[in-house]
């Protein structure tokens, strides 16, 4: 353990150098924002190709705690082969012990909470240091932030950033800056339930609207980034008039400068049908959820549809490879893993969390979440489809099977164990399935989502029609690829 310490050192070290020679240059890789893809607007096109975005995130305090060395953060994600992260602008922040969350990165210590808007004279902030000015914006934070979009850029790394979040309790209001408590500008004496709506707001919209301008202006250069409304908008008051007005100051303010980012609704914990879409939304994002019926609700919108967030079943890793696989086997465009493993000095992804964490992460997890990716770069995937119909049957007894599809030439077939809840892992022993497939040769190839490994392949002439295949032993979960060779 003894490496840590000089390697922190250095990597602030880095941070520092890196910071000041992006803002002189900030976004220079930058060019045509991250969109849906022309073919398939289910998936994204990102750099000229198509993209599915998986990540395992951090708890979202990356920019706003100053004991955080995102440096070494997005060199792991980078790493691990991962693609996407998650962040929060610090309108809202969370106090330690939240959500019996350990080493919270979203709940910064006394003092080391950096926010957009600048601290003021006066003292008196609830987690130390003076309250903040809401009319001054405050440099070091913006410096900060775009430096870590610069960064991630440069590693290929989307950013989701999530402009506001709803206050679960009076523990967070009481430590957000627009509370009326902690500004100096007589604002936001209000209850916590009314802070995200457009009639009893109590003078914090106008705050809101001038804090998505500048956010929006100062990031107009990235490729890599999409921005989310709220988190959790279903908690706390927020209002759907409310969602809908934010998105249209974003899409305003950005027809001015001449950009365009994709903008992301958070719709329900685990499942709920998108009846009056905001036209400017262009990703559905849910939190926990359990497909197929997510993305079937809402495949029709022609949109990405991503699981955003996960959690609150069990620390094990394995039901969260489940989640993602079955998720994007579903036809989802986006997942990302709320990942407990990354917290300020183990920003590897190395922290052994307590048991009663209300999720998991772990290098291990990193890894099996690259495979899939992998898996997902080999698939002409802007072609291929959701349709669970190819499979007839075999699939055992507590257990989902999930295909998608690039009809008479690509079946991708994910088998697993039922997820949620968790029960612990299952012997499965091996499965015969029966699928439905046109004539022609094929080739088979059997994967083990954990090893990440080719486990069994076989190539065969088919008829037409019916077709039973075996698997190989496994053990809770197992990818299938088939191919047409001719």
């Amino acid at each position: 353990m003894k490496h840590r310490v000089p390697f922190r050192k250095f990597s602030t070290c880095l941070a520092v150098v890196a910071t000041s020679l992006t803002a002189v240059c900030v976004f220079a890789l930058g060019g045509t924002p991250l969109a849906l893809n022309p073919v398939n607007p289910h998936y994204f096109e990102f750099r000229g190709r198509p993209a599915v975005l998986i990540g395992s995130t951090e708890h979202y305090g990356a920019v706003l705690n100053q004991d955080f060395n995102y440096v070494w953060y997005l060199s792991t994600l980078a790493a691990d082969g991962l693609n996407l992260t998650r962040t929060f602008s610090g309108a809202y922040v969370e106090p330690s012990g939240a959500f019996n969350i350990a080493s919270n990165t979203l709940a910064p210590a006394p003092g080391r909470f950096i926010c957009p808007w600048a601290r003021s004279d006066q003292p008196g902030y609830a987690n130390g240091g003076n309250k903040f000015d809401l009319n001054r914006w405050d440099d070091a934070y913006f410096r900060r932030l775009k430096d870590f979009v610069s960064l991630a850029g440069k590693r290929g790394v989307v950013v989701e950033m999530n402009l506001f979040c709803p206050f679960y309790d009076e523990s967070q209001w009481r430590l957000s800056p627009m509370n009326a408590a902690n500004n100096i500008n007589g604002v936001g004496a209000i209850a916590r339930t009314n802070v995200y709506t457009l009639d009893r707001h109590g003078g914090l919209l106008k705050v809101q609207e001038t804090l998505v301008r500048k956010l929006v202006t100062e990031l107009r250069g990235a490729d890599n980034l999409y921005y989310e409304i709220c988190n959790e908008p279903y908690f706390g008051g927020v209002t759907i008039p409310w969602q809908q007005h934010i998105a249209g100051v974003i899409n305003e303010t950005e027809s001015g400068l001449g950009c365009r980012h994709l903008i992301s609704q958070n719709i329900a914990n685990d499942k709920a049908k998108v009846e009056n879409p905001i036209p400017e939304v262009s990703v559905f994002n849910f939190h926990y959820a359990t497909p197929p019926d997510t993305v079937a609700m809402n495949y029709g919108l022609n949109k990405v549809i991503g699981d955003n967030e996960t959690g609150f079943n069990t620390t094990n890793d394995a039901p969260y490879r489940i989640e993602a696989w079955n998720f994007l086997l579903a036809g989802g465009g986006l997942f990302n893993h709320l990942d407990y493993s990354f917290v300020a000095g183990r920003e590897d992804g190395t922290f052994v969390f307590p048991n009663n964490q209300p999720g998991a992460g772990s290098p291990a997890l990193r890894r099996q979440f690259r495979f899939l990716k992998e898996f997902f770069d080999r698939l002409d995937f802007v072609r291929m489809r959701p349709d669970d119909g190819v499979i007839l049957g075999g699939v055992p007894a507590g257990q989902t099977a999930r295909a998608l599809v690039k009809p008479d030439h690509l079946y991708a077939i994910y088998l697993s164990q039922v997820a949620r809840p968790w029960k612990g892992p299952a012997a499965c022993g091996n499965a015969t399935l029966k699928l439905v497939l046109p004539a022609g040769a094929f080739r088979a190839e059997w994967f083990d989502p954990v090893a990440g490994q080719l486990i069994g392949q076989r190539q065969f002439d088919h008829p037409g029609g019916a077709l039973a295949i075996a698997s190989p032993p496994y053990t809770t979960d197992l990818a299938l690829l088939i191919i047409r060779t001719r």
